[in-house]
């Protein structure tokens, strides 16, 4: 029996897409990784951009602690070339807050020491020392559990803080600070 005129074609479409199939395999191989090249190559530019042209042009115009290189590497110079001296003042006591949403049940202490350069920080800082710890207590008692399991909470918190007291001594007059005592019960 001669084939029929519609199974012969049938053969050479078969062997034509198996042929694809396999060029298709071969040269799938870079294609398939042409997504993954493009991420590990443009994340690393696009993080970059974001930092340098978003993220630190706003926390400059609103007011936060941008360290640059120029700054990281030591302590302040003044006009004649000497290091300033840093006067550091310890809060008058710890501050103790319950944390947000645990409803009592969890609490958040903390010590504070402050930094300046300005001699009279120390007088300032103990005058003022009720007003202080209340506003740092007023700025802790609004932290979640959640908030403060995130990383870089404590410098957050650090430069939350650095603006709260220059509020209240006078801008300028707190240019650090440290937590020396950061505790969640």
């Amino acid at each position: 029996m001669p084939p029929s005129p519609t199974s012969a074609p049938k053969a050479p479409e078969a062997a034509e897409k198996s042929a694809d199939k396999a060029a298709a395999a071969k040269g799938g191989g870079f294609t398939a990784w042409l997504p993954v090249l493009a991420n590990i190559l443009l994340m690393p530019a696009l993080a970059y951009v974001t930092v340098t042209y978003f993220i630190v042009p706003r926390m400059h115009s609103a007011g936060g602690v941008v360290v640059s290189a120029k700054t990281a590497g030591g302590g302040a110079h003044d006009t004649k070339g000497g290091v300033d001296s840093k006067v550091t003042v310890p809060l008058g006591g710890k501050v103790l807050v319950n944390v947000a949403g645990t409803m009592g049940t969890r609490y958040l202490l903390a010590s504070v020491t402050l930094v300046g350069t300005n001699p009279e920080l120390r007088t300032l800082v103990e005058k003022n020392d009720a007003e202080l710890r209340d506003a740092a207590a007023g700025a802790l008692s609004v932290k979640t559990i959640a908030d403060l399991e995130k990383p870089g909470t404590r410098n957050l918190i650090r430069t939350e803080l650095i603006s709260i007291f220059n509020n209240v001594l006078g801008a300028g007059m707190v240019t650090d600070l440290y937590l020396t005592e950061f505790a969640i019960q």
